[in-house]
């Protein structure tokens, strides 16, 4: 049990120390949004008085159905027309929900001496504060598997207890489900994960028509890999240590590599036409605040990634 107690400990620190700081993000969040608007021509949150899919009273659209939803979704006597399953969607003319997943794994606890922060505190404060904005602008936030999309305007003290009180296996990726085709998703992690499961997980969110972004938040020295000498490298999620004699003939190799997965998952998000950026713990967590506020600003004015490509550090 000893073993399981640091990180846990450490993500309840984690939590209390971003619920605090993403209040202070959030109360500055008028110079924000004030920035916002010289950079995407409207930055009115939620879309009310325009159709929207959702829980209503009034036929919205037929589309197809997805794998994994309940099949009492389906509507039979359209699907009878055609060759393949449809639901039926309903008119909703208030708020649309924003999924907002930050990756509490254990790799996200790392922090060198350059970081402002770990990159799992800061991957919080960044989804609480958003979810603040989202909120205040009559949007619905919720955490896939973990919280119900709410518009609560506590919704920072719905968020922690929710991370505070599961007890899940802390995943690298977001668990499967089937988001609304209206819905933003943002997935803020370091994305270690091998490309292909990131295929897989991209390949599941966006099967319905939804958009999002991801966020790779990263510490300084995992962009730069400044070690020299013998050093021990070891894996937190299980996978070992790694020794290195001359950390320093790993350097090219490593930065090579980076790249060379930050592509694959950067071609991967503009075939599905989503978002993909990095973040470094020594930039302003408001940066990229600012750059996910445009980005779905500009995702409301129909305007994707050929408009919106670099991030706040990419």
């Amino acid at each position: 049990m000893a073993a399981d107690n640091g990180p846990i400990a450490r993500e309840t620190v984690a939590i209390r120390r971003a619920d605090g700081e993403s209040r202070t993000l959030a109360a500055s969040l008028p110079r924000l949004v004030l920035e916002a608007r010289r950079i995407a021509a409207n930055v009115i949150h939620g879309l009310h008085g325009r159709r929207r899919a959702g829980s209503g009273e009034s036929f919205w659209q037929y589309r197809r159905f997805v794998s994994g939803e309940p099949s009492q979704n389906v509507d039979w006597r359209r699907s009878a027309r055609d060759d393949h399953l449809y639901v039926r969607e309903q008119e909703w003319e208030a708020a649309h929900t924003v999924w907002i997943w930050p990756d509490r794994s254990p790799s996200m606890a790392f922090a060198s001496r350059q970081a402002r922060e770990s990159k799992l505190e800061r991957s919080l404060i960044v989804a609480f504060a958003l979810a603040e904005l989202l909120v205040a602008g009559g949007e619905r936030v919720g955490i896939p598997g973990l919280l119900p999309p709410t518009a609560s305007r506590s919704v920072i003290d719905k968020m922690a207890q929710a991370m505070l009180h599961d007890d899940a296996a802390r995943l690298s990726l977001p668990p499967s489900f089937v988001p609304s085709s209206l819905a933003e998703i943002v997935v803020l992690g370091d994305f270690w994960s091998p490309i292909a499961e990131i295929r897989t997980m991209l390949a599941g969110l966006s099967a319905s028509g939804a958009h999002g972004t991801l966020v790779q938040i990263v510490d300084p020295a995992e962009e730069t890999f400044p070690y020299s000498g013998r050093i021990e490298f070891v894996e937190p999620e299980g996978f070992g240590v790694i020794t290195a004699g001359r950390a320093e003939s790993w350097a090219a190799d490593y930065t090579t590599r980076l790249a060379l997965h930050r592509d694959q998952i950067r071609d991967e998000t503009n075939r599905l036409d989503w978002l993909f950026t990095t973040h470094s713990t020594d930039r302003s967590a408001a940066e990229l605040l600012l750059f996910l506020h445009a980005g779905m600003t500009a995702s409301k004015l129909g305007v994707r990634s050929s408009t919106i490509k670099a991030g706040p550090a990419a």
